[in-house]
């Protein structure tokens, strides 16, 4: 009886050590699996988050002169070209007419006062220290008013077209530039389709590859000329309405101007 007693303990023990190597195999095998799979998700993740750090890290000015580089440096240079001078004549323009802005009401209320006292000398020297076309105007009214009112008005109206170019000057360089950019860029792109076809004709075969590489190198030139284009246009017809309203300015300041001379001349 003891010895089946032993016998039984001994297969009792040999069976639970046997499924306990089992059961150790089993969980290093599925800790194993379960690792293998951690790792490769954790470098999938790392990939996506690789390729979304690049795509962040490309800046605006780094996509403009990649785009730059592919569409030709020898035709994209004349746009650029276009842009910068074009861009140069209109804050020009800008900033000359902004400052040739200044409000008429106000001054015409001291000239009448100077004129009512007869100090002409005073209105004029107040004209020649404001800055602006309308001043200018009035200054050139005061320096002929021994002459007689008919001499005034004419002196006013000569200088008005004066002052006028000068608002109008270098709008038709602009214009130009407005045209050119645009004509550049149609000029690129076709010389671009005629490489294209040179491209495809060596090749013997129309590839989508070599026909869409080609056809978007060539379309980038029209697109960077068009852009210019509007950029300029939108300033253009900016500066174009300041000159009107400076004009506007310029010619009920001369008729008031007039008026106040008329009321005041001894």
């Amino acid at each position: 009886m003891k010895k089946v007693i032993a016998l039984m303990s001994i297969v009792g023990l040999l069976a639970f050590t046997n499924f306990n190597g089992v059961y150790a195999q089993e969980v290093t095998t599925t800790d194993s699996v379960a690792t293998e799979q951690v790792e490769e998700d954790e470098a999938v993740v790392e990939d996506v988050v690789a390729t979304a750090d690049t795509q962040v890290e490309k800046t605006f000015h780094q996509v403009l002169k990649e785009k730059y580089i592919q569409g030709g440096a020898g035709w994209m240079t004349p746009v650029l070209l276009c842009l910068i001078l074009g861009m140069a004549l209109v804050i020009e323009r800008i900033l000359y007419l902004n400052l040739a802005t200044v409000n008429v009401d106000k001054l015409l209320d001291k000239v009448k006062v100077y004129v009512e006292k007869g100090d002409y000398a005073g209105a004029r020297e107040l004209c020649k220290n404001t800055r602006g076309p309308v001043a200018g105007i009035f200054v050139q009214g005061l320096d002929r008013i021994e002459e007689g009112l008919d001499n005034v008005e004419k002196a006013v109206t000569s200088y008005g077209g004066v002052m006028q170019a000068r608002l109008e000057a270098n709008l038709t360089w602009i214009s130009l530039f407005i045209a050119l950019a645009p004509s550049f860029g149609f000029l690129g792109t076709v010389v671009g389709m005629v490489q294209a076809f040179d491209d495809i004709e060596a090749a013997g075969d129309i590839s989508p590859t070599v026909v869409a590489g080609g056809m978007k190198v060539a379309l980038l030139t029209t697109v960077f000329g068009l852009i210019v284009a509007i950029i300029l246009q939108i300033f253009y017809n900016y500066i174009l309405t300041k000159i009107e309203s400076i004009t506007t300015q310029m010619e009920d300041g001369s008729i008031s101007f007039m008026d106040i001379l008329v009321k005041n001349k001894k």
